[in-house]
Formats: C-alpha cells, structure tokens, sequence
C-alpha cells in the first residue's frame, strides 16, 4: 500500500504516502468497551472485527454491507487469507456473523458479497438467522480467462433482511437505459421512454441481474490497490434501495474504504471496521476526498446508467 513510485500520467490509482499514514493512523478509532452510538458514528475503527463487534451498541445498526475475504488464497497488503474447507470457512463466517445479529435494528437489511463457491456456503448460514429474499448477481466485465473451464465472470450479493418491515426504495434504484426501438403511441408521443436533448431513454425497475458495472481499474480516482475493491457504483445501489438519509450503515471488512465513502456522499451514517491499518488510512484518505467530490462514477441526475453511456455534462 505505501508506496513512492512514479505513476503514468494517466494513472489515477490513490496510493498512500508515509505523510499520508501519519496523518490519517491518527484519526481511527479503536473500541476496549461499549459506548454510545455517538462515539463510533462516522469513524473507521483499526481492528479486528469480532473484536470490534463485541463493543458496538446493539439494535443500532440500519444496513449492514458484507464484503467478507472468499474461500481462496489472497494476500491483502501482506496478510494472507487461506483456503480452508467449506465446513472450516462456514465456522469462521458464523463467528462474526451471529454476533452481528444484535447489533441489527428490528427493521435492517443485510447484503453478503460471495464468489459462486462461497455463496453456497453462506447462504444456509443466512436462512438461519434472516430472511433471505433475493441473490443479486453482477458481472464483472473483466477476469483471467481458462483454457479448461468456462471464465470466471461474475459474483453474488445476497439480499437480507431482519423482519418483514424493511426499507426497499425502488425508485432510487432505477437504471437509465438507452432506447434501442422508440416505439410511440398513435399520437406519435413516446411510450414509457423519455425524447431528450443527450439521447433517448428509458428508466426501467431494477432486477437481480446487473451488468452496468465497472471495476475499478487505474484510470478511475476511486481506485485503490487492494486487490478485492468494490465499485463505489455497487455499494450506491445497495445503500440508496435500502437506506434513508441519515441511517447508520456498518461494514465490517472495509477494505479500502469504499461502503464508509459511498455511504458519506450519499447522506449516511457510516462506521467501517477493517484489521489492516494501511487499508484504514486509505479509507481516511478517500473520505477526506469526499469533502471536495462527491460523484459516484456511472450515478448521475438521480440515476444510475448503463455502462459507458452516462452523458456527459
């Protein structure tokens, strides 16, 4: 993560200075007992997270978002998760996850990031403790490819929620399509697309499908080196269908930063919990950032566009 090479002009990728890790180490907090809501809110905490989650408040928390590492070899930044069996690595997913339980109001949702071999791990664990009530699955548009099985392209979000009261904001979410046959009605008006100066489209209601996001890659300033980056673009899905402004969304396994970013620009509460404290000084980093910037690349006017077509301005 620290790093002192001279990047390609047009390489964007946030990388974290020793000046940078002075400054943010400063700023994160660390729990040793359970406090109020107040004195966590909006911070990143340095620690482990089984830790961390024993001295959080309970029935505090509005959306949970969890990025946990999959069942495969993966350095991050110089620690090495393992490959462990499908039964070993649903123990270890059930000793964070049932301690969550309690922090979750009666009214949360939850969504779990997994491979295709993790997901079928994880997902008895969910019907144990929450309703399960959808499995999103996105592409991602790039990947090694193998000579002896189909490419590895996509992954799994699973959609959960604590009871049968939740928040679902469906127009929030809509996705903003390019009209390929502008049909009209007998008027000659258009049918449920809009004729603009950018272009024709069509909203349309979100589905469990997505294909509309980009992962981050070097030309991109939200891109980091942590080798597992979500997009900013998919956690704002996530927050903006099933948050309200000024709930409290919590992530466990920040990583660089991304769910803490994306819940600031969206008008959240955000508390981020991460054991590497490289990964927590980016994340310090990029909320510093939001300040000045508060775009979310592919979410404009309100909507999210298909990939590669929002106009621009």
């Amino acid at each position: 993560m620290l790093t002192s090479k001279v990047k390609a002009p047009r390489n964007r990728t946030l990388t974290l200075t020793q000046a940078d890790r002075q400054r943010y180490s400063s700023q994160l907090n660390t729990l040793s007992h359970t406090g109020s809501l107040d004195e966590v809110l909006d911070t990143t905490i340095h620690q482990d997270c089984r830790n961390a989650i024993a001295h959080l408040p309970t029935s505090s928390i509005d959306l949970l978002i969890l990025d946990p590492p999959y069942n495969l070899r993966k350095d991050f930044n110089g620690k090495t998760f393992s490959r462990r069996s499908p039964t070993d690595y649903q123990s270890w997913v059930e000793t964070w996850l049932e301690p969550l339980v309690q922090l979750l109001k009666p009214t949360a949702s939850l969504y779990v990031c997994a491979d295709w071999q993790s997901s079928t791990v994880i997902y008895p664990l969910l019907t144990r403790y929450f309703t399960v009530r959808n499995r999103i699955t996105w592409e991602r548009e790039k990947g090694r490819g193998a000579k002896a099985n189909w490419k590895n392209a996509s992954e799994d979000i699973w959609f959960c929620t604590v009871s049968e009261a939740y928040t679902f904001n469906v127009n929030a979410v809509k996705l903003k399509r390019r009209v390929i046959a502008p049909y009209r009605d007998r008027n000659g008006s258009p049918k449920d697309w809009q004729d603009t100066c950018k272009g024709r489209f069509r909203l349309t209601h979100p589905s469990n499908l997505w294909t509309d996001i980009s992962i981050p890659f070097w030309s991109m300033p939200e891109n980091t080196d942590h080798p597992t980056q979500k997009p900013e673009k998919l956690v704002a899905k996530l927050i903006l269908a099933s948050s309200s402004p000024g709930d409290v969304v919590l992530d466990p396994f920040l990583g660089s930063g991304t769910t803490s970013v994306v819940a600031k620009k969206l008008n959240r509460h955000y508390i981020g919990i991460e054991s590497n404290e490289d990964y927590c000084c980016m994340a310090e980093k990029r909320l510093a950032l939001a300040d000045r910037d508060q775009r979310i690349q592919g979410y404009h006017e309100n909507c999210f566009w298909e990939r590669n077509s929002t106009p621009q301005a």
